[in-house]
Order: C-alpha cells, then sequence, then structure tokens
C-alpha cells in the first residue's frame, strides 16, 4: 500500500459523526422544495412551444423535479410565465398567482413576460412584474429549452438558500403590499 492519500470529499456544514449527519433545518427544508418544484405553465405564444419541447424527453425538465406539471394552481408552487400577456390578461395572471399557496415562485419566459418584447403598444403589458413579483427572468425571443432549464436551475439555488422564514418576514410582507397583494 502506497502512502498516497484519497481525496474525499468533505461532507457540508453540520455535525457529523458515526452512522449520523445533523444539519440546519433550513437547508433539509430548501433542498426538499428546490428539488420538488411543480411547474404551472402560463403560455399565451410562442415562448410555449419551447416550454412544451423543454418538457419532452430531449431536455426533460423532469429530472430536475419538475415531472409533475400542474394545471391548477393550487397544486403548483412555480409559475412560468411565457408569452405576451395583455392588459386585460393581467387580471386573470394575477387571479391565478394569488391561488397559489405559499411558497410559490415565478419565472419569466421570454422578452414579451419580461418586458413586453417587441409589442410595444397600448394593449400589451410591458413585463409581468406590473403585476406580481417575479423571481427569475429568462431573456429570448423564444429562448432555447437550455434557457428555461438555466432559468429553472437559477431558481432552485435561489430556493435552496431561501430562509424557512422569509415569506412571513416583514419585508416580503412589504412587498405583496406593494402589488396590493394579502
Amino acid at each position: 500500500m502506497s502512502d498516497t492519500k484519497i481525496n474525499m470529499v468533505a461532507p457540508p456544514e453540520g455535525v457529523v459523526g458515526e452512522g449520523f449527519f445533523a444539519t440546519k433545518l433550513n437547508d433539509v427544508v430548501g433542498l426538499a422544495r428546490a428539488n420538488s418544484l411543480w411547474p404551472l405553465p402560463f403560455a399565451t405564444s410562442c415562448c410555449g412551444i419551447e416550454f412544451m419541447a423543454t418538457m419532452a424527453s430531449h431536455y426533460d425538465l423532469a429530472r430536475f423535479g419538475s415531472e409533475r406539471v400542474s394545471f391548477s394552481p393550487r397544486q403548483a408552487d412555480m409559475l412560468l410565465v411565457m408569452g405576451t400577456i395583455s392588459k386585460k390578461m393581467a387580471p386573470i395572471l394575477r387571479q391565478v398567482y394569488e391561488q397559489m399557496s405559499e411558497p410559490r415562485w415565478v419565472i419569466a419566459v421570454g422578452a414579451c413576460a419580461s418586458s413586453g418584447g417587441i409589442f410595444d403598444t397600448y394593449s400589451v403589458l410591458q413585463g409581468i412584474d406590473k403585476v406580481i413579483p417575479v423571481d427569475v427572468y429568462v431573456p429570448g425571443c423564444p429562448p432555447r429549452p437550455e434557457q428555461i432549464v438555466d432559468g429553472v436551475m437559477k431558481l432552485q439555488e435561489l430556493v435552496k438558500t431561501e430562509s424557512v422564514r422569509r415569506r412571513s418576514s416583514p419585508e416580503y410582507q412589504e412587498l405583496l403590499a406593494s402589488y396590493n397583494i394579502k
């Protein structure tokens, strides 16, 4: 046997011992939430087609824990808004967001959902962040499936590091109040 030392990966922060491992509750809950996000697609145009490709076998968003696409806001925690949102559609989008249970996260997919895209007209909402808070923006017109997967991965990182108590914090309540959401 040689005297070379085997490089082992160090365990994450916590208490390590023979047969047990302890860590913080925030980390465990964050890991569980991040790897079980249930998407609710709110697709109105071409970005929705790219999302369909993202869910298909080639890109397979299911490997990130988002296998169960929900079409009921009460059973979803990740809202993906894809495509052009008209000002008449804004109250419906807001209602869908409000029907989702906490914790809930939003991804704005594509240029239209993020900023109105090429449709700088009186009838198109210039970004969904005018009516609901957005956590991750995915650029593109339309964005490639790889970009949507990257957006979900960015959201997973945000969810992993989010405190369990963040949603009841005064800052979060103030954010919701700025959108007139109770």
